[in-house]
């Protein structure tokens, strides 16, 4: 079987790497919704992911669900071949239980029934779901990293499921020369020799393995400094965020990143590190998508209250 691309090998990436790490550091943030063009390497950077962090003790779970899929194909059903043969009932799991622990992945995220995102949602945020079936009550564990890709051009996602998602970055087409050039480089060494190729980077994976272990150890013994609080508050009122989600989420996912350092308290640079990816989604001061189009040419603009995230982030 061909390995999986090594995560640090991705380059070009890696505001969306930061936004994986540090749900696997704190998985309550909520997952990760990835907008941006085809062929960027979305899906190889997520199963990178599930690379890097499966051991032969305990497998880290992938789980692709097909847009397509039925009700009973992500919940799960009874085992017809046992309840006839051996009468009696079983449950066979679902997607969302086969998830369990792992990663749940969805391609064209915009495109998936109204009410299975519903469903999947509500288990993502409650750790499971009661499976009703034919008289049978189970209750399936499904805690999972939820990671979504969508074309926004291909239709939007509601509302209240787009808020659901805890962090939001677009990934485009690098327009640095060098980093297009050495994205081809490594692809055309994987491509040529897989075995090789994940042997040169393995120290630096297990590195990487070794920094989010120590991270996920150390995040319930991060402290926030009180007055961070009101820098967080100031911040999504600026941007008009709906709710309180934003802040929350703010934090979280600033203690993640301090963890991820290796420190043992939150700092402003923290606050304003991780700010970008919670708030692309929910940030009512960004302009409507035909407008960002038309400016996708332009330098940023200063003018207060606008958040910009073109930022470079490096992990």
């Amino acid at each position: 079987m061909k390995p999986y691309y090594p995560f640090t090998a991705i380059c070009g990436q890696d505001e969306f790497k930061l936004a994986l790490l540090l749900n696997v550091i704190d998985p309550s943030l909520g997952g990760v919704l990835v907008m941006g063009d085809k062929g960027t390497g979305k899906t190889t950077t997520v199963r990178a992911l599930t690379g890097l962090l499966h051991n032969s003790v305990e497998p880290f779970p992938f789980v692709n669900l097909p847009v397509g899929a039925t009700e009973d194909r992500v919940l799960g059903s009874v085992d017809l071949e046992i309840l006839i043969n051996e009468k009696r009932e079983q449950v066979r799991k679902g997607l969302l239980a086969a998830a369990h622990a792992g990663i749940l992945y969805i391609d064209e995220v915009n495109l998936l029934n109204d009410y299975i995102m519903d469903v999947l949602l509500d288990a993502a945020s409650s750790g499971g779901y009661y499976l009703e079936r034919e008289g049978l009550s189970a209750w399936q564990d499904s805690r999972f990293i939820l990671i979504g890709t969508m074309n926004p051009e291909e239709g939007e996602l509601r509302p209240q499921l787009l808020d659901r998602f805890g962090l939001c970055v677009t990934v485009s087409t690098p327009v640095d020369a060098e980093i297009r050039a050495g994205i081809i480089r490594r692809r055309l060494g994987y491509d040529t020799d897989p075995q090789q190729f994940v042997h040169a980077f393995a120290e630096t994976e297990r590195q990487m393995y070794r920094k989010v272990q120590h991270a996920r150890g150390l995040l319930s013994q991060v402290t926030i400094p009180e007055t961070l609080y009101k820098e967080v508050a100031d911040l999504c009122l600026e941007q008009r965020a709906e709710g309180l989600r934003a802040d929350i989420l703010i934090v979280k996912a600033a203690r993640a990143f301090a963890a991820f350092n290796d420190r043992l308290a939150v700092g402003v640079s923290d606050i304003h590190h991780v700010a970008p990816l919670v708030l692309a989604h929910r940030s009512r001061n960004t302009p409507p998508r035909s407008q960002q189009r038309s400016r996708e040419q332009q330098p940023p603009s200063a003018e207060k209250g606008e958040y910009h995230t073109e930022k470079r982030i490096t992990i």
